[in-house]
């Protein structure tokens, strides 16, 4: 959304605004709140290191039977789903980040004015919470390599951790969803009813968030608002540290890294530095200010963000593919475009906001609004409304490319392949718990991409219906005024495009 001026203006109540059902209301919440869960085991069991990526089942389906793809991919039956150990080895993982939460120093921020009046404070550490945990992780990977048991325990229980998620998912949207019925109107915690989540439809608004900033105050641990925390830290970290698995099993397999995955896993990280660093730039986004709490948000960032992100390292820590100088420099100047535009965008939007008259950006024509706030028409956000989006989606073909023609095939033998032949058909041969395994893409070449390229296509399709909400907000918000902004900057994504 374009940014407004600093001019305060008194907002109309949450639950007079004008909003109808989202994501194609109530079937639509259900198609998504099972439906996705579904979907990252799918992912995770057609896409795996024991027949294929995919599986073989899959390149031949008229030959398809039930007992072959359960010996592709490995199944055990549904107890192998879930294990109460490693479902309370990720409780403490959770618990850990909830302690630095609660002790390491932070800065005290305002959010946004509420609806109802007042603004809430939020405790911001989650760069020294985050950077105690990867130093220990450090520590032990100095001290013992790929061997340090944390790698090997995500990479042996990757299955039975996205199980313990999806659960804790689940628990903690019907949770909030529960909870949010004690919210009364005149509160002294300043609690109040997300303006889309109180339709009245029980799964509707479970899935979308009834309540717009639960908080809990837990003995110990203080007080937690629930979606700033489960935004950043449990979910962010994850991934990446699930990429330092890959990273891991990857030099453990086969004796050295390969510039893919160190590409993914350090373009990864740097998005989810930048966004550690830049923390209080998450109490303007829709996601705090507009959206309740419920599934939605809690599955999107406890369970799709780490799993589904990390899908290009977990096929690279199979599939070590090398690109070459040639192939990284293509790769690092997508990246860097896209970087560019989405943080010069951001930075340019948080100067407007905050000092008009700061010289980088006093210069910029403007549209000033009957209620006070001030759109940019030029400048980044005159090119088109949503450029923070095209950079955003631009860094995301730097996640994929580096998977190249994505596929590969997994043959298990107990005898040594012969001297020169994972060169000469391009496979990769490493030694595992029962014999020699070789990885070869074979008739798998390209089919690959379905998994390994998925981020790409699905980050389009969230970032359209982002900016169409944002859009809607805006319409209901300036009336005649964003029709005068967008008939000015007509393009919302992509200039004379889209």
């Amino acid at each position: 959304m374009p940014p407004k001026g600093s001019k305060s203006v008194a907002a109309k109540p949450a639950a007079a605004e004008p909003h109808g059902y989202e994501f194609a209301g109530p079937p639509g919440a259900f198609a998504i709140s099972f439906g996705l869960p579904f979907a990252c085991y799918v992912a995770t069991f057609l896409c795996n290191d024991i027949s294929g990526c995919p599986v073989p089942s899959a390149l031949a389906p008229s030959t398809l039977t039930i007992e072959k793809l359960k010996q592709d991919i490995g199944w055990t039956g549904v107890r192998g789903l879930a294990s109460w150990d490693v479902s309370a080895k990720v409780v403490g993982y959770y618990f850990f980040s909830l302690l630095l939460h609660r002790f390491l120093p932070g800065e005290s921020v305002e959010g946004v004015e509420l609806s109802s009046g007042g603004k809430l404070k939020y405790k911001f550490n989650t760069w020294n919470s985050s950077m105690v945990t990867l130093s220990i992780l450090a520590a032990g990977t100095a001290l013992q390599g790929a061997d340090f048991p944390v790698w090997t325990f995500i990479y042996d229980n990757f299955l039975q951790i996205l199980t313990a998620n999806i659960l804790i998912a689940y628990a903690l949207a019907t949770f909030v969803y529960v909870r949010s019925f004690s919210v009364k109107p005149g509160n002294a915690e300043r609690r109040e009813l997300a303006a889309g989540g109180h339709s009245g439809n029980m799964l509707y608004d479970w899935f979308i968030g009834r309540e717009l900033n639960p908080r809990i105050t837990i003995p110990i641990l203080g007080e937690i608002d629930i979606k700033e925390w489960c935004e950043l830290r449990p979910g962010m970290l994850g991934w990446i540290v699930l990429n330092f698995t890959f990273v891991a099993h990857q030099y453990k397999s086969y004796g050295y890294v390969t510039d893919s995955i160190l590409l993914i896993s350090a373009f990864q990280t740097l998005y989810v530095l930048d966004s550690w660093w830049m923390e209080s730039a998450i109490l303007t986004t829709m996601d705090i200010t507009t959206d309740g709490f419920g599934f939605m948000l809690a599955f999107g960032d406890l369970v799709w963000v780490p799993f589904i992100y990390s899908m290009q390292a977990r096929y690279l820590s199979v599939y070590p593919l090398s690109l070459g100088i040639a192939g990284t420099l293509q790769v690092f100047a997508v990246l860097g475009t896209g970087y560019y535009i989405f943080r010069s965008a951001n930075n340019e939007k948080n100067r407007f906001r905050t000092n008009p008259q700061d010289p980088r950006i006093a210069h910029l024509k403007f549209i000033e609004t009957k209620s006070g706030s001030k759109l940019l028409t030029s400048g980044w956000w005159g090119t088109v409304r949503h450029v923070n989006y095209l950079g955003d989606w631009i860094q995301a073909w730097a996640y994929c490319l580096p998977t190249g023609m994505a596929g590969y095939l997994v043959e298990h033998s107990s005898i040594a392949p012969t001297d020169g032949q994972s060169l000469a058909d391009k496979s990769y041969v490493y030694t595992g718990p029962t014999g020699f395994v070789n990885v070869v893409q074979g008739a798998a070449r390209g089919y690959g991409m379905l998994f390994t390229y998925f981020y790409l296509v699905y980050f389009a399709i969230l970032l359209i219906h982002r900016e169409r909400r944002d859009e809607e907000k805006c319409k209901r918000k300036y009336g005649a005024d964003w029709k005068r902004y967008t008939d000015t900057v007509p393009y919302r994504l992509i200039p004379y495009v889209y």
